[in-house]
């Protein structure tokens, strides 16, 4: 049986589906629900770093655009919208449990600069603080991931997992965790409990992209699974559409797909 007694630092990725409607506004009830259930997870004596998508998502809504944008003038415009709603439904949610929320927006060049150890410290003292970290990468300004579609949260959360030694990754997702074969064409598709390793055979299993509102999908989630592996931290992959499945993770019920060594 895995064992999450020793498991007290953790990053937690909500992914644009998980946070937002088919149309791109805000899932209330859910957004409330995980707050709750992270709020609650906090005061039982975790410490939660969450890394959240969205705010593209959320300022398509608000600009009444339909479809994600593929040029990256609107994409940033997006996400400078939407991130203004992003933060301000977190911060007025965690408020109601008397938990304190801070925003921290990272592109791929801080994280490869001499900066990350600043990444490090203002993590660290957050953490310390009994304050939740709310991490996002600044789309706004990190034109190459935009382009390059490299720059989407999956890996993000586990570079952030890195820079503040967290015991491990949970990345909530709008599939159950990695099948054995597609479950949206198969029916018969079973679920993979536990990966050991991340070999070819594992990557062959992975898809394309997300959703229409996100950029991730199953290759994002292995790669991610590797930079914490590589870096002595488990992940697993749940699926987010309720946020009471992080209540039966912790309590050691066979859910989703676990990444350990």
């Amino acid at each position: 049986m895995y064992d999450l007694d020793n498991k007290k630092r953790i990053i937690i990725k909500v992914g644009t589906s998980t946070l937002t409607h088919r149309t791109g506004r805000l899932n209330l009830r859910r957004m409330e629900n995980l707050v709750k259930v992270i709020a609650d997870l906090q005061n039982s004596g975790k410490q939660i770093i969450l890394v959240s998508s969205g705010a593209i998502g959320l300022g398509m809504s608000k600009m009444g655009i339909t479809e994600r944008p593929k040029d990256t003038i609107t994409k940033q415009a997006c996400a400078a919208v939407g991130q203004c709603e992003l933060m301000y439904m977190y911060d007025k949610l965690f408020g109601n449990y008397n938990i304190n929320v801070a925003q921290i927006l990272l592109t791929k060049y801080t994280l490869d600069s001499p900066r990350k150890n600043n990444i490090s410290n203002t993590l660290e003292r957050l953490i310390q603080s009994n304050i939740i970290p709310i991490v996002n990468e600044n789309d706004t300004i990190a034109i190459d991931e935009l382009e390059l579609e490299v720059g989407e949260n999956d890996t993000l959360a586990a570079y952030v997992g890195y820079f503040c030694k967290a015991d491990m990754l949970i990345i909530l997702s709008d599939i159950d965790g990695l099948f054995d074969s597609d479950p949206h064409t198969n029916p018969d598709a079973k679920l993979i409990p536990i990966v050991h390793s991340i070999d070819g055979d594992i990557m062959k299993l992975a898809g394309g992209a997300g959703s229409a509102l996100g950029s991730g999908g199953m290759i994002t989630k292995l790669n991610a699974a590797k930079i914490s592996l590589d870096a002595g931290m488990d992940m697993a992959v749940l699926n987010g559409r309720n946020p009471d499945v992080l209540y039966d993770f912790f309590d050691g019920k066979e859910i989703g797909t676990i990444f350990t060594k």
